[in-house]
């Protein structure tokens, strides 16, 4: 494998792991803020820091072409994935959450179908089924627990699916930094609004009130480590190609559940573990098959 390979998948390698660290950081504020309140001010931290450096590097200008409506569509869906993906680590472990949100390719395949027209060929169906298998597995113990709840990483996934056909969409107009900035940008004021519209149905989880110091902070690492992680994965993309790439996002399993275990205590039962290998298989098997261009990444 030529160097420059080899430094692409490390690239991958490390910001795939990075961002089940700051998963790990979100998960820690459980029952101390609303989750989509956490989820408005990551995205205002990180809107602000990436717009600042955009503006330092390319201009002002790489800020005007970029507000069109493909792009107002990826950042409603990384609103909606986040709040959902943000809600569900504050009710189940870590590792479940991680990966259940690993059926988003094949969202994305059955999404590229319909939206885009590409072709849906017999490899989508079938990682579509298997994958729906490890879903039901890795649902059944959190169901029990957790109810309806258990259900949301998946609509994230749904959601997160959307937000990759979008990127799809819109590549190739700027650069990665300035998409960046841009889906950061729109989510935040969506997720703003948001915030006091959950905390008036008056369910407890979405309460907000003035957060102390330590949840600031914690979200203005979230912003850093996601934004530094999502830097990594596309300079491994540039290095090694979409393809080779793909498959290292697995490591966010691995690294969520160590966390999980070691942070939370969460231990995944051989349930949740057969499901999620399930899962996992049929990503695989779709990428082998050439339809999944984009590596799966966590909010």
């Amino acid at each position: 494998m030529p160097a420059e390979n080899r430094s692409g998948l490390l690239f991958a390698l490390a910001g795939f792991a990075v961002l089940s660290v700051g998963d790990g950081v979100i998960k820690s504020m459980a029952g101390q803020w609303s989750p989509v309140a956490i989820a408005a001010l990551r995205f205002s931290i990180a809107a602000f820091g990436l717009g600042a450096l955009l503006a330092a590097r390319e201009g002002t200008a790489a800020m005007r072409q970029m507000w069109r409506w493909p792009q107002a569509g990826r950042g409603l869906a990384l609103a909606v994935s986040s709040t959902i993906f943000f809600t569900s680590l504050f009710v189940l472990p870590l590792a479940t959450a991680t990966a259940l949100g690993f059926t988003s390719p094949m969202f994305a395949a059955l999404f590229a179908a319909i939206l885009l027209g590409e072709p849906a060929r017999k490899e989508t169906w079938i990682a579509s089924a298997v994958a729906f298998i490890g879903v039901l597995i890795v649902l059944r113990p959190n169901l029990v627990e957790a109810g309806w709840w258990a259900v949301l990483p998946v609509f994230s996934a749904m959601t997160f699916a959307l937000l990759i056909i979008g990127n799809r969409y819109v590549a190739g107009q700027a650069s990665g930094l300035a998409m960046q900035f841009v889906v950061a940008a729109y989510a935040a004021p969506i997720l703003l609004v948001a915030t006091p519209l959950f905390a008036l149905t008056g369910i407890e989880r979405f309460a907000v009130g003035m957060p102390d110091r330590s949840i600031v902070v914690r979200c203005a690492v979230v912003a850093l480590t996601a934004s530094c992680a999502h830097w990594l994965v596309y300079l491994g993309t540039t290095r090694a190609g979409a393809a080779k790439v793909a498959p290292m996002s697995y490591i966010q399993l691995l690294v969520a559940s160590v966390i999980g275990w070691g942070w939370f205590g969460d231990h995944p039962d051989g349930w949740t573990l057969l499901g999620a290998v399930i899962i996992i298989s049929a990503g695989l098997y779709l990428w082998r098959a050439g339809l999944v261009k984009e590596p799966a990444e966590s909010e």
